[in-house]
């Protein structure tokens, strides 16, 4: 306790008084900004709200030549039509020299960092227990060591970038906290809110939190929807839409946020409220 307690004492209190959070009738958010997996869907709606504050913005995919480049083209020409910058840095966040090269072609282009969105996942909708060992091992390498790697990349170039205050944001899902057998991609968005959570304590100058979306109707829900008994019985209300989840995190990317550290933020319409087991 008595630990716990000096710490308390060397936390930052810089940035206490109320800030002004609005900008041109919008929040005022970072101006260099990387999305991983952000060629389309959730991904893709946070560097286009990130792009429509007056950011430029970094766009990640993992495979050249195939639709997620496509899609990754057309975001970034609309987004270059706001007037902002958008880059294309493609590479598979679970191979460490991919890593290398996407952070410094994003740095190099957008004249350096102020935030890494971690929003790239990848993982097959089966039982964990069925898990081939192939399966398994791309299940950790892309959804927590290639996250880790992410960061590590990250961190030169967000604590060497001036101007802005620096965050990281980690997404989420509800799966990381409510069983669903076949979704072992929960077991590593547990794991990395875990990381969030340590990340916030050991990196003082950069805040670090998480945004975890309920059922949102992505490319990936289609799938999802499969594997989920009564899905069709929630009401509409219910889901919700990805600019949803990307106006949170612009939030936490704001001045208002700064009291906010090493938290995982619902995003669910509430539907976690009510979430119960059958008999």
């Amino acid at each position: 306790m008595l630990k716990f307690l000096s710490g308390l004492n060397d936390m930052d209190t810089q940035n206490t008084d109320t800030p002004d959070i609005t900008s041109n009738g919008g929040p005022i958010c970072p101006r260099k900004v990387l999305v991983t997996g952000s060629s389309r869907g959730i991904g893709a709606a946070i560097a286009l709200a990130f792009a429509k504050s007056g950011a430029d913005v970094a766009i990640n995919f993992s495979k050249q030549g195939g639709r997620s480049e496509e899609h990754a083209k057309n975001l970034a020409a609309e987004i270059e039509s706001m007037g902002q910058k958008a880059i294309l840095v493609p590479g598979d966040i679970s191979q460490k020299d991919s890593v290398k090269k996407i952070f410094a072609d994003a740095a190099s282009a957008l004249g350096g960092l102020d935030v890494l969105v971690l929003n790239a996942a990848r993982a097959p909708f089966k039982p964990i227990e069925r898990l081939l060992e192939r399966e398994l091992r791309a299940l950790v390498d892309t959804n927590y060591i290639g996250n880790i790697f992410c960061v590590q990349e990250a961190l030169p170039y967000l604590t060497s970038t001036t101007g802005h205050d620096k965050h990281i944001i980690f997404i989420s899902s509800l799966g990381s906290r409510f069983y669903n057998q076949s979704y072992p991609l929960g077991s590593m968005k547990a794991a990395m809110e875990a990381v969030v959570r340590d990340l916030s304590e050991t990196l003082k100058n950069i805040a670090v939190n998480a945004v975890s979306g309920g059922l949102v109707k992505t490319d990936s829900f289609k799938v999802l929807r499969q594997f989920i008994d009564g899905i069709e019985r929630i009401p509409e209300k219910l889901f919700v839409m990805p600019e949803e989840i990307a106006d949170v995190v612009l939030f936490l990317c704001s001045p208002a946020s700064r009291g906010i550290r090493g938290q995982t933020i619902v995003v669910d319409r509430g539907l976690s409220n009510c979430l119960h087991r059958n008999a």
